[in-house]
C-alpha cells in the first residue's frame, strides 16, 4: 500500500495544482478580465465567449480514459471538434425546423446526427463515439444552460444592459442561467464549450507530463521497499 500512495502521490498533486491553477484563470476570465459590463455585486458580466469550467474536466477525463498518451491526445482533440461541430449543426436543425413547446425537432435532429456520427466511425480510427458523445451532450446541456437560444421563442439574447437591469429591479433577465447572466447565442455555446474543453485536454497532459517527472520509477519504489523490509525493528 505504501509504495502505491507513493506512486499516486505525485499525479494527485499535480492534478489538484492545476485544477486550482485552471478554475481561478477561468473564473477570472469570465467574470473579471473578458467581460461586458459590471453585474453591480463585485461581478462582470461574462462576454459572449466565456470559459465554460466545468467543461475543461470531460476532456480532461477523457484522456486518462483513452491512455493519456500521444494517440489520446490525438483522439480527444479531434474527436471534440466533431462533438461541438456536430452539437452546432444540431442548434442550426433545431432553429429551421421546430421551435418550443414541441420536442420533437431536438429529437429528430439528435436521432440523424447520431446515426451519422456512428457510421462515420466505420470509415475512419480517428472517429471515437463516445469522446464525441461525451462533448457533444456537455455542449447541448449548456446550451440548455444559457437559454436553448434557437429553439425557444424569444430566447434571451446577450444584452448587458438589460440583465444588470433586471437583476437590479429584482425581475427575471431571461431563461438563462443565472437570471439571464450567462445567456449565450448557440454559435458562442459550442465556440466557448470547444475553446475549454481543448483548455482541459491541455491540463490532463500537463498533468501527466509533470507527474511522470516528480513519480519514482518502478525499480526505485521497489528498491526502497525492499529496503524497509530488511530494515530491522525495535521492541
Amino acid at each position: 500500500m505504501s509504495t502505491k500512495l507513493k506512486l499516486t502521490a505525485p499525479l494527485a498533486v499535480t492534478i489538484g495544482v492545476i485544477a486550482f491553477l485552471y478554475v481561478e484563470f477561468a473564473a477570472n476570465f469570465s467574470f473579471h478580465w473578458v467581460t461586458n459590463g459590471s453585474l453591480g455585486n463585485g461581478l462582470d458580466m461574462p462576454a459572449k465567449f466565456h470559459l465554460v469550467i466545468p467543461a475543461a474536466f470531460l476532456t480532461w477525463g477523457m484522456f486518462f480514459v483513452l491512455g493519456a498518451n500521444t494517440d489520446a491526445i490525438k483522439l480527444v482533440a479531434v474527436n471534440t471538434l466533431i462533438g461541438c461541430a456536430a452539437a452546432l449543426l444540431l442548434f442550426f436543425m433545431v432553429h429551421n425546423i421546430k421551435k418550443a413547446p414541441d420536442f420533437w425537432g431536438i429529437a429528430l435532429s439528435v436521432g440523424i446526427l447520431a446515426f451519422v456520427l456512428v457510421m462515420a466511425s466505420a470509415l475512419s480510427d480517428l472517429v471515437n463515439v463516445p469522446t464525441i458523445f461525451v462533448t457533444f451532450g456537455g455542449t447541448v446541456f449548456w446550451w440548455l444552460a444559457t437559454g436553448a437560444d434557437g429553439w425557444v421563442p424569444g430566447s434571451p439574447t446577450h444584452n448587458p444592459a438589460g440583465v444588470v437591469a433586471a437583476l437590479k429591479s429584482g425581475t427575471t433577465a431571461g431563461s438563462g442561467a443565472f437570471s439571464g447572466v450567462l445567456s449565450t447565442p448557440y454559435g458562442f455555446v459550442a465556440l466557448n464549450i470547444a475553446a475549454t474543453m481543448l483548455i482541459g485536454l491541455l491540463c490532463g497532459v500537463l498533468s501527466a507530463r509533470i507527474a511522470a517527472v516528480l513519480t519514482p520509477t518502478p525499480q526505485a519504489a521497489a528498491v526502497e521497499q525492499h529496503a524497509e523490509g530488511a530494515r530491522p525493528t525495535t521492541a
